[in-house]
């Protein structure tokens, strides 16, 4: 997206390179229109690259074989298309092309020797078109990585308050229906007891009187329990699949703790019933199995549940309670009849409708199934399936009846995620041990996009070919010069009109690469002169123009020595 600070920054780049080009074909002594066109060719092609940066970087290569004006713009589209060309292929290929085209342009223009120009071409080409384009991609898909790694650092963040969230709202439902169960089933007796008492004959009208207070409390307080209840669970239906069996399952495995809350503690149960004046019946048959923790817990609820809503719907109905030991499940059951002078048992209680909702999640868990129906003469029948072991591995299993469920395992709870103690709501992400495997997983995910190790393996292979070629250019070189070139002492103790041999003797033979080309642009020689012609160690007025030494023998003896410059 183009802001307007990348409007302006681009602008000025252009306007730069414009100029840059113009000053270099200047210098190059070129001429207003070729001064001109160059200046525009790289302020268009600097903003192109952008869109175009395989085009602009081949076009800014090639043209600076020619034009050495488009030199500044080559650095900059070899920096651009390192990092927006996509694909390592495709930036492979394109940088390959524009460095070989370029390379063989330079060497078709030189009028001195190939050799020397490929010595001096190819590791000053690297340097200006393959070097920053390296370093540009390098340096982008660091970026990329970073920005990758952020991102996940992001979602694990919005990972761990979600987590944190579904625990709030396992902790809000397990407390939920611990008030539901535990105070709600404590209340409902003490309504019994209060209702058998206002009937007592033998209380005064006072002693009723309290009685009856006492009997309302109850309700009221069974009124502001549902209540309490209904904001405890309020937001956390929407997560009921994700968490709910979490909940309650952690909440089983706390209860169970209890030895009062299995079927050991059923007895109690029936004897407080009983003590209100309630006709219970407990029955057992089959061979006693142990049962798991959680299971446990599970059929005392199912009696407690059962109990609870006798009480509420059906007071002064008799309840019978079974429990059958099959061989592959316990069933629990709880019968009562209809109430006397009711209905088919209708009444109007307080009801906040989440007892057996939560029974059929505890059951669930543990690989069993709940089952509620009326009975015949108008009573309620509330039964429950739990077998004695679950199923292996968490796996579905299916229940009596054919109904499916599943069990949970333990170590799936989110509190047992961690093996060392649970982190606190302030605890990091990442901590300094290393990165989290979900990072892992993405970065291995995301070779293509990181290449870093790719950019690292290319960057020094050529590094090492620079090295190599600079050593030996830097030796062959060294060893031309001794042939080739000689400082302004030399020359200057030479003396016109000594004998040949004694000049020859004294300078170098002349015989390299270095000597070639010197004559073009050099003033005549003299006619019928054998001339030899060497480099100075020493620069040119310009940066363009090489100093030269030119010595001219005929009938034996030095006839003339010249000191010129030449363009290069």
């Amino acid at each position: 997206m183009w802001t307007p600070g990348r409007v302006a920054g681009e602008s000025l780049l252009s306007l730069v390179l414009g100029l840059l080009a113009a000053a270099v074909e200047f210098l190059g002594t070129g001429g207003t229109v070729r001064i001109v066109a160059m200046a525009l060719a790289a302020a268009v092609l600097s903003p192109l690259r952008r869109v175009l940066p395989a085009t602009v970087l081949l076009v800014a290569a090639i043209g600076s074989a020619e034009f050495g004006g488009l030199g500044p713009l080559l650095l900059v589209a070899a920096w651009s298309a390192g990092r927006r060309i996509g694909g390592v292929g495709r930036a492979a290929a394109t940088f390959a092309a524009a460095y070989v085209l370029t390379l063989v342009l330079w060497l078709l223009q030189t009028t001195s020797s190939a050799l020397l120009m490929f010595a001096f071409a190819a590791p000053f080409l690297l340097v200006v078109l393959v070097v920053p384009g390296l370093i540009s991609r390098y340096w982008s898909q660091r970026r990329t990585l970073a920005d990758i790694l952020r991102e996940y650092n992001a979602q694990l963040l919005r990972e761990r308050a979600m987590i944190a969230g579904q625990a709030r709202m396992r902790e809000r439902q397990r407390i939920a229906h611990d008030m539901h169960d535990s105070l709600g089933h404590q209340l409902t007796l003490i309504s019994v007891h209060a209702g058998a008492l206002e009937v007592d004959r033998e209380l005064t009208g006072r002693q009723r009187e309290a009685v009856g207070v006492l009997r309302e409390a109850s309700v009221a307080a069974m009124h502001e329990l549902r209540e309490v209840v209904g904001l405890l669970r309020d937001g956390t239906e929407n997560h009921r699949r994700d968490s709910g069996s979490q909940a309650l399952q952690a909440m089983g495995e706390e209860d169970a703790l209890a030895p009062s809350r299995g079927v050991a503690g059923i007895e109690g149960l029936v004897a407080a019933s009983r003590s209100a004046g309630t006709a219970v019946e407990l029955r057992r048959s089959g061979e006693p199995c142990p049962l798991a923790p959680t299971a446990d817990h599970a059929a005392y609820r199912i009696v407690q549940e059962g109990l609870t809503n006798a009480h509420k719907h059906a007071p002064g109905a008799s309840i019978a309670i079974e429990l059958r030991y099959e061989p592959d499940a316990l069933v629990v059951e709880v019968v009562n009849t209809a109430a006397p002078g009711t209905a088919d048992g209708e009444r109007s209680v307080v009801s906040g409708g989440q007892g057996l909702t939560g029974l059929g999640e505890r059951t669930r868990l543990v690989g069993g199934m709940v089952h509620t129906s009326r009975t015949a003469d108008g009573g309620f029948r509330l039964a429950g399936v739990l077998p004695y072991a679950p199923p292996e591995g968490g796996a579905p299993s299916r229940g009596a009846g054919g109904a499916t469920t599943t069990f949970v395992d333990p170590t799936h709870d989110f509190r047992r995620q961690n093996p060392a103690d649970s982190p606190g709501e302030g605890d990091l992400v990442i901590d300094g041990s290393g990165l989290p495997k979900e990072l892992v997983r993405a970065m291995s995910r995301n070779k293509k996009r990181s290449g870093i190790a790719i950019g690292c393996g290319v960057a020094a292979v050529v590094l090492v070919l620079m090295m190599v070629a600079g050593v030996i250019a830097v030796l062959f070189l060294a060893g031309e010069s001794g042939k080739a070139m000689i400082d302004p002492k030399r020359y200057d103790a030479v003396k016109v009109g000594q004998p040949e041999a004694e000049v020859r003797a004294k300078l170098p033979h002349g015989d390299s690469f270095l000597a070639d080309g010197l004559d073009v642009g050099a003033p005549p020689q003299p006619k019928g002169a054998n001339c030899l012609a060497l480099r100075s160690v020493e620069t040119g007025s310009a940066w363009y123009r090489d100093p030269v030494f030119r010595f001219c023998f005929k009938d034996g003896r030095l006839i003339e020595k010249r000191a010129f410059e030449v363009s290069n």
